[in-house]
């Protein structure tokens, strides 16, 4: 053994898986080669052995056949109540998921993977199959033991039909069977099984006659069992691979394998579709599942379009990337793609093409050997055409999308017959003048624009009827369909050659053109809603763009459904817009919301429904569910329709979360703010008002304790001192509330036409007291206009400038109070020669709580300017702080004028 470093790559993946899988349960499988080997009896004998080691096992749902044996078994273990189902005037025992879910042991015993659960019966069941009810039961964490049989797996359902001739219609999928963590074969010898159903232990004895003489006959049951080994063995090969990786072992095999799988709407679709799957499987290879759809295929019946999308879907399902190409030639595009894609080994159907056509058209086949020089190409045999409608999968395709092209089609044979008898017409008044040529070219323009217009078919009838009418009408001999010289019937068949080539080419071009007219509009409408959302605020008018986009691009009703506070979705408040699907089941959309997975029409949880419900998954959680309705189902069955679905509601989701967390991050940064102003206001008004309430405590306590031996001198001192910091303390509340009012947007101004002059006088005369020590200066200009504004804001502004001059020059500094016009309004100035800004930005002295030197003795909470620039802002004006070049500050804001009426 040679082992190498692991990969880093693989290590980590390896362990997010087995993360993933430590949140799952477990799945336990009993697998044998057909009914009667002893599954179920198996599963309960381990079921007992468990308990009797106390493990809390449960029994979900056994189906004991009338076996006593395994009736036995059931005795002493815990069962759930059956699920009672009204079903076609029957009342059926069914599995109950949710009393499942409810009692949520360790250990769930459900017999029987493959059932299909009765999708008509009421109540409704949440999936269309029992293996769903497990994957949900997993997924909450349970650990499930059931049973399967070989013939029910998917991959193999054709196998199994080839050898006993009856097609299972109950399957799982294969990725179902290969996570399944334990595996254990009940293996049970042909000779033996069939003394048993004679004994009556499988089947009652009439039914065990019909089985021994059809099913259960010794050479199927051997190719069975055969079967079941390999299947088990390929299982055992995965795990020794896993576990060769897993520990670095170097492989000893080729890597890198890629297998495409070529498919057309024919019989043979499903059968290659499987045979790349074993292919595959067995290559340890990734394979993807291709159909090309040329000109031809797109005038299909609306039958054989229903196969392709079961086709497509039945390749998901097994594991296979499906993907639809676009051109005239399949075999050219799919070379083109195989090389694109690195394949190694091209999987295709046996020709069907006749021979005398693959003369004028080499066979895909033919042309994939000359295009993939280096590609393995393989051709699989085809099967017969009723074994292949007797799928489910096409079964419920068929019940989807029995539709008829309701497209009337005689118009465009009835133009062309019109447009012949026109040509004839301009023919017949033009023959005088003009060669016999030159009229073909007329019927040919004709033919083209028939072509163009309406298809292939009325353009190769309009082909044919030009010919008829130019020989009729403009060949010797008139009005006859003899030719008297030979060298017209080559010219018939040249003229008819033509015409044919240039129809066809016409209609295959307009509906290449057609389908990449209508891809490059998905693509663009997706643009387009993306950069709707981009610029769109608020989660319910994101809701009603997305709900426009999807309906237009999908021909569609939709809906986006948002959870509330608790969770739960609801419908939308607001009126509806055109498109708006009403009446979407909210209870499909919850389980969407909860599980995070998609659900509804042509899905595997609850497909009866008739919308189909996808998750708008967000980065951290689910953030809603868009509920699409469609007109036409193939809209959202066909898979790149579907992943296209996806795909919008990817962008949709992207665009909620992003509006979500942008709006999230603007609440934090509010809070931090608030939470930021909140502490720079309690650390100021600590900070100034502990000075003016230690004065009045001590000057109110002397008057208390001494007032009757003070003097009249000094107890008017302390009452003095007592009403100036009471003052202080009410301009630094008022100031306080004053900046609350003004950012709250409680303040109308009170507009009227003032004189500059008269609010400069009344400013002064309130603060002639504190300016004792400050000499100042006004200079207004005789001819300054009136201006328009609220006296009362103005003033506190002015007051407070002066005030801020003199709290911070020293004491017999000039202060200068000066007006000027400017061309668009007034420039007042407040400058002082005192010691200048402090250092740092001058806008930062407007913020609010903040204070040009921290530890000065000058009392105040730094709110003073920051209310100065909301009122001059509110007034259309602004503020700023500047350093004088002789010295000293100044601090100046502009007024608009208004033009007096």
């Amino acid at each position: 053994m040679s082992a190498v470093r692991p990969d880093p790559d693989a290590l980590l993946a390896r362990v997010q898986r087995e993360e993933a899988k430590a949140k799952r349960g477990k799945l336990k499988v009993f697998f044998g080669a057909t009914a009667g080997v002893g599954k179920t009896y198996a599963m309960l004998e381990d079921a007992r052995a468990l308990k009797a080691r106390a493990v809390d096992v449960v029994v979900g749902y056994v189906e004991p056949h009338g076996r006593a044996e395994t009736e036995a078994l059931l005795e002493g273990l815990e069962r759930l109540p059956y699920r009672h189902v009204a079903y076609r005037g029957a009342t059926l025992r069914d599995f109950d998921l949710d009393a499942a879910l409810a009692r949520k042991p360790e250990i769930l015993l459900v017999d029987e993977l493959a059932h299909s659960n009765p999708l008509e019966g009421e109540p409704r069941p949440r999936h269309a199959k029992r293996w769903q009810d497990v994957e949900e039961l997993l997924e909450a964490g349970i650990t499930v033991h059931t049973t399967v049989n070989v013939q029910h797996v998917e991959s193999l359902n054709d196998i199994v039909a080839g050898i006993t001739g009856v097609r299972m219609q109950e399957t799982i999928p294969d990725n179902v069977f290969e996570r399944a963590d334990d595996v254990v074969m009940i293996d049970t010898p042909p000779d033996v099984l069939l003394e048993r159903l004679q004994a009556g232990k499988v089947y009652i004895p009439e039914q065990a006659r019909n089985a021994i003489e059809n099913f259960f006959r010794k050479g199927n049951l051997i190719a069975l069992r055969e079967l079941a080994l390999r299947t088990t063995a390929d299982r055992v090969d995965a795990a020794m691979r896993e576990y060769r990786e897993g520990q670095g072992i170097r492989a000893t095999w080729a890597a890198g394998e890629r297998l495409l799988v070529a498919i057309g709407p024919d019989e043979q679709g499903e059968r290659l579709v499987r045979a790349g799957k074993r292919m595959a499987t067995a290559l340890h290879a990734d394979w993807i599942v291709v159909y090309v759809e040329t000109p031809e295929l797109l005038r299909l019946s609306d039958e054989k379009r229903n196969r392709r999308i079961a086709l497509l879907r039945l390749a998901e399902s097994l594991g296979a990337e499906a993907v639809t190409l676009g051109g005239s030639s399949a075999g050219e595009e799919i070379a083109n793609y195989a090389r694109e894609r690195n394949v190694s080994r091209i999987v295709i159907g046996r020709p069907r093409r006749p021979l005398w056509r693959r003369l004028f058209r080499p066979s895909t086949y033919g042309e994939l050997v000359a295009g993939t020089e280096g590609i393995d190409i393989m051709v699989v045999g085809g099967a017969d055409e009723a074994s292949v409608l007797r799928n489910p999968f096409f079964a419920r395709s068929r019940a989807y999308m029995d539709l008829r092209s309701k497209k009337l089609r005689w118009p465009g044979y009835a133009v062309g017959l019109a447009a012949v008898g026109l040509c004839t017409a301009i023919g017949t008044v033009t023959s005088p003048m003009f060669e016999l040529v030159n009229i073909a070219m007329v019927y040919l323009l004709a033919v083209v624009l028939i072509a163009v217009r309406f298809g292939r078919g009325p353009a190769v009838t309009a082909s044919v009827l030009a010919v008829a009418a130019f020989d009729f009408f403009f060949v010797p001999p008139l009005l006859t369909f003899a030719v008297s010289d030979v060298q017209y019937l080559i010219s018939f068949a040249i003229m008819l050659t033509v015409a044919l080539i240039i129809s066809s080419l016409t209609a295959s071009v307009r509906l290449q053109a057609s389908v990449a007219g209508q891809r490059e509009r998905r693509t663009a409408m997706l643009y387009a809603m993306t950069r709707e959302l981009a610029g769109t605020r608020g989660q319910e008018p994101m809701g009603h763009v997305a709900v426009r986009h999807v309906s237009e691009v999908f021909e569609s009703q939709a809906v986006v459904l948002f959870p509330d506070a608790a969770g739960r979705i609801r419908h939308p408040r607001g009126a509806s817009t055109p498109g708006s699907l009403r009446g979407a089941d909210l209870a499909v959309a919850q389980w969407v919301q909860d599980h995070g997975e998609p659900a509804g029409l042509g899905t595997d949880t609850l497909p009866s429904a008739d919308s189909v419900y996808l998750p708008l998954k967000g980065s951290q959680a689910v953030l809603g569910v868009l509920a699409v309705l469609p007109a036409n189902v193939r809209r959202v069955l066909l898979p790149e329709q579907f992943h296209l679905l996806e795909t919008f509601a990817g962008q949709i989701a992207i665009a909620l979360e992003r509006a979500l967390l942008a709006e999230q991050a603007q609440r934090a940064q509010v809070h931090a703010e608030t939470e930021g102003l909140r502490n720079a206001l309690l650390a100021s008004i600590s900070h100034d008002l502990r000075t003016p309430l230690a004065v009045i405590s001590g000057a109110s306590s002397s008057l208390v304790e001494r007032g009757e031996r003070l003097g009249a001198e000094e107890r008017k001192a302390l009452a003095a001192s007592i009403f100036e910091q009471s003052q202080q303390m009410g301009g630094l509340v008022g100031n306080v509330l004053e900046m609350t009012r003004l950012e709250a947007g409680a303040i109308a101004l009170n507009r009227d036409w003032h004189s500059m002059s008269e609010i400069a006088g009344a400013v002064l005369r309130r603060l002639q007291d504190r300016l004792e020590s400050h000499p100042v200066e006004v200079d207004l200009p005789m001819e300054l206009p009136l201006v328009r504004v609220d006296a009362a804001l103005i003033e506190q502004v002015l007051a407070n400038l002066i005030e801020n001059a003199a709290k911070h020059t020293p004491p017999g500094t000039r202060i200068t109070l000066r007006v000027d016009r400017q061309d668009d309004g007034l420039l007042v100035s407040v400058e002082d020669a005192g010691p200048g800004l402090p250092a740092g930005d001058p806008e930062q002295l407007f913020a609010k709580f903040h204070r040009g030197n921290t530890e000065g003795t000058v009392a105040g909470v730094g709110l003073g300017l920051a209310i100065c620039r909301a009122i001059v802002r509110l007034h259309g004006g602004r503020i700023w702080a500047e350093t004088r070049a002789e010295g000293g500050a100044a601090f100046r804001f502009t007024l608009p004028v208004e033009p007096a009426h």
